[in-house]
């Protein structure tokens, strides 16, 4: 029998420059743009520290966007923070992150942005008053549910769908921006128009500025989704960097002249109090057309989801691939060749957590866990460029950017729990440590190493999959 025989399956190159600017920019632009302008301004009180805001969670995106793309082309994997993660400290803390982003993070992520696509969906629907609970929560099902059908079927088609949804929500915003420009020609700049006013009422305390910094951060959260599909991206040395430093300026941009237009059309007051502000935006400024705004915004999200749902099953995909998730996860389909175990099971996962979920609270835990994390990749790269200098890469960036946003990652963990300590945070770090009870027996010591053999074998067989190798 020759070697080839032995060989598993590989996933499939099918990411190229636009797909990757797709898959980046796509993920970012969703649900927050349309929602956390409110919550953001509430956090800080005032219009002008909520452009600060919205400008500083671009440069920190960036800053974090280059320390990964250095490493990506240290570790050529998929995996994202997984795999960095591994490769510097080794498994153990690979296993809590990979615990906490499956079980918990992505999920919530996923969750967040489909109640925000079922809200807007229906919001027309509705004028005047809230959707009841029970109809979101069932649209956010099928959203999910649609999306994880897509991902498992085929890969292009994924990427299709990426880059369609992200022409249609970039033509959404500009909408805001030039409805924005013509009201500001008419009606001046709002609370804007003086600098003294522009920053009335700012609250400084760091719990504020750091749930403000959340909320902001949310919207451009996604900018690590490409590091997590590396196998799959064409000529990744190149395109990874050059994808990055399209698609988060891009935003940034975009994201300040959204956020001028709102805050030009409506008074702080109006946009703390809306339900959704893209749709209060709408109403004021479009008329009788604000509805589309509901249908831009559900647009949004539907793309973000689906990118989500791509970068995020290549999370448990490699996890399971390196022992820290049963086997059965590390497989692929043997026609379709796309990771649909993981996808499934980032799917069930999602539909557990979408039962008691809330937006604002999955946004602030989904944060708090994830910048955690962050820091600890950003901590890596310090690390290997003081004490592994020699290690080569096709793309570097001056240490000072990683300290940066090393140093950003530290404050955002712990400004909630500084001003304004909670209970709810105590028990995120407690869920994080429970992990060891998983980790300590039956991956380091490997007890009951075939305990799920049969198991495996039948969901193997059922739905159609076999090993996968790694594609570098």
């Amino acid at each position: 029998m020759t070697s080839s025989e032995h060989k598993g399956l590989t996933l499939k190159r099918e990411v190229g420059l636009i797909s990757a600017i797709s898959l980046v920019a796509g993920t970012m632009i969703g649900s927050g743009i349309f929602m956390s302008p409110q919550f953001v301004m509430s956090y800080v009180g005032s219009p002008g520290a909520s452009l600060i805001i919205w400008a500083g969670c671009g440069l920190m995106t960036v800053c974090a966007a280059l320390t990964y793309a250095e490493l990506s082309t240290i570790f050529r994997e998929s995996g994202g923070e997984f795999t960095y993660i591994l490769r510097i400290y080794g498994p153990f803390p690979a296993f809590f992150l990979a615990f906490t982003k499956l079980v918990v993070v992505k999920p919530s992520s996923i969750v967040a942005v489909s109640l925000s696509f079922a809200q807007y969906a229906v919001a027309p629907f509705y004028p005047g008053c809230k959707a009841p609970t029970v109809v979101i929560k069932c649209i956010a099902a099928a959203c999910i549910f649609v999306v994880a059908t897509i991902n498992s079927l085929n890969v292009r088609a994924a990427m299709t769908i990426q880059i369609i949804f992200l022409l249609a929500k970039t033509v959404g915003l500009i909408v805001i921006v030039i409805g924005g420009i013509v009201n500001i020609a008419q009606n001046g700049l709002g609370s804007l128009a003086s600098p003294e006013n522009a920053f009335d009422g700012t609250t400084l305390e760091i719990s504020a500025v750091g749930m403000a910094l959340y909320q902001g951060l949310w919207s451009y959260s996604g900018w690590s989704n490409l590091t997590n599909v590396l196998e799959e991206v064409k000529k990744p040395e190149v395109n990874l960097p050059r994808a990055l430093m399209f698609a988060i300026p891009m935003v940034t941009i975009l994201y300040l002249l959204v956020n001028i237009s709102f805050l030009a059309t409506m008074t702080p007051k109006e946009m703390m109090t809306s339900s959704a502000v893209a749709v209060t935006w709408g109403n004021k400024v479009l008329g009788s057309w604000g509805w589309l705004m509901s249908i831009a915004a559900a647009l949004s999200s539907f793309g973000t989801l689906n990118g989500s749902f791509f970068g995020g099953g290549r999370i448990c995909f490699v996890a399971a691939r390196e022992g820290h998730m049963p086997s059965i996860l590390s497989m692929a389909h043997v026609r379709h060749l796309t990771p649909s175990p993981a996808l499934f099971f980032t799917t069930i996962i999602a539909f557990i957590v979408l039962i008691p979920g809330d937006f604002r609270g999955i946004i602030n835990f989904f944060s708090f866990t994830s910048w955690f994390f962050y820091g600890l990749t950003f901590s890596g790269l310090l690390y290997l460029k003081i004490k592994h200098s020699e290690l080569l890469s096709a793309f570097k960036v001056p240490i000072l950017i990683p300290t940066l946003v090393l140093l950003a990652a530290i404050l955002l963990v712990l400004a909630p729990i500084i001003d304004n300590p909670q209970i709810e945070y105590l028990y995120v770090t407690l869920f994080i440590l429970s992990g060891a009870f998983i980790y300590i027996p039956f991956i380091h010591f490997k007890l009951c190493p075939h305990l799920l053999d049969k198991l495996t074998v039948f969901l193997q067989l059922f739905l159609e999959v076999a090993p996968a190798d790694k594609n570098v």
